[in-house]
């Protein structure tokens, strides 16, 4: 492992990043890492632009502030590709987690990309509604699987204290994106 991973996650108010964010870190700290997550709101409401962080290592971490050069990016809109720069400061061989039924091919990024088609998986499984789709289980479910950072069952149990309702709706959201991420390297 190196020193420290960095991710940030960018997507729209409703859509869930903070608590994907929070997911992350809890099922680090299940495997023994020490993890930290926090939130970062521009204007608080529905659909406006939220960014969250979480920082991994197997030491302590003392670093509090935003993340300006991530490891990983985890992208829950691809509205935010088009209005912002997300790959800003992203490491040389870094990752992007995109929610997008579009094969990794599809973006044209400076990184190594992923895809998985979050809307669709928290459709079928009711989470949000058709117009707003909750999404993070399944982008932290393809997170998993993409970058090997945390393991499938320390995800579904994080997954499982961190997420208030639909508990198993959730749960088989993280399985079904885990299993059908496309991972573009």
């Amino acid at each position: 492992m190196i020193a420290m991973y960095e991710i940030r996650f960018h997507g729209r108010g409703g859509q869930g990043a903070v608590t994907a964010s929070r997911i992350l870190a809890a099922a680090a700290f299940l495997e023994g890492k020490y993890a930290v997550s926090f939130p970062f709101f521009g204007t608080e409401r529905r659909g406006a632009p939220v960014t969250a962080f979480t920082r991994i290592d197997e030491n302590e971490i003392y670093v509090k502030s935003q993340i300006y050069d991530p490891d990983i990016i985890v992208v829950l809109d691809t509205y935010v590709l088009r209005t912002s720069n997300v790959t800003d400061g992203l490491k040389s061989g870094g990752i992007a987690v995109i929610n997008s039924p579009l094969p990794p091919e599809s973006f044209n990024l400076n990184a190594k990309v992923a895809t998985v088609d979050a809307v669709g998986i928290a459709v079928k499984h009711g989470l949000g509604s058709r117009a707003n789709p909750v999404i993070n289980t399944s982008m932290i479910g393809a997170f998993a699987k993409a970058t090997g950072l945390v393991s499938l069952e320390s995800v579904l149990k994080s997954t499982e204290t961190n997420v208030p309702g639909k508990v198993k709706e959730n749960l088989d959201a993280v399985k079904e994106a885990y299993e059908s991420v496309k991972v573009g390297w």
